[in-house]
């Protein structure tokens, strides 16, 4: 199992329609999402906001066989739910489905876990 973190800005202004993606994606589109996320081959998703000086950002977390692979399908996939998460991306974020095709490489730092 691969996983991932990684962190995009919300663009200034767009912190409320962040707040109702989630909302949406929490309530009634709860089903689709998880669709989508099965179709991907993400096992789970998790996403936090962080607030910071220098602007509010979504940090996200994927788990998932073959992420590489999951990224080809949120960047091409013609089902109508992704496409509308991805124009959410578009104008939340400024991620373009070219962004989601070749995500910048995050280098493990540090990994530990209890147990």
């Amino acid at each position: 199992m691969e996983c991932i973190t990684w962190f995009t800005p919300i663009l200034p202004g767009k912190l409320d329609q962040w707040k109702l993606l989630i909302e949406e994606i929490n309530g009634p589109r709860k089903q689709e999402h998880l669709r989508s996320r099965e179709r991907m081959g993400v096992v789970r998703e998790v996403a936090s906001l962080m607030q910071t000086p220098q602007g509010d950002f979504a940090c996200l977390f994927l788990e998932g066989e073959d992420l590489s692979k999951s990224s080809e399908v949120a960047a091409t996939s013609d089902d109508p739910y992704d496409q509308w998460f991805r124009e959410q991306a578009r104008e939340i974020h400024g991620i373009t489905p070219e962004m989601l095709r070749a995500p910048i490489p995050a280098t493990l730092m540090f990994d530990s876990k209890a147990g």
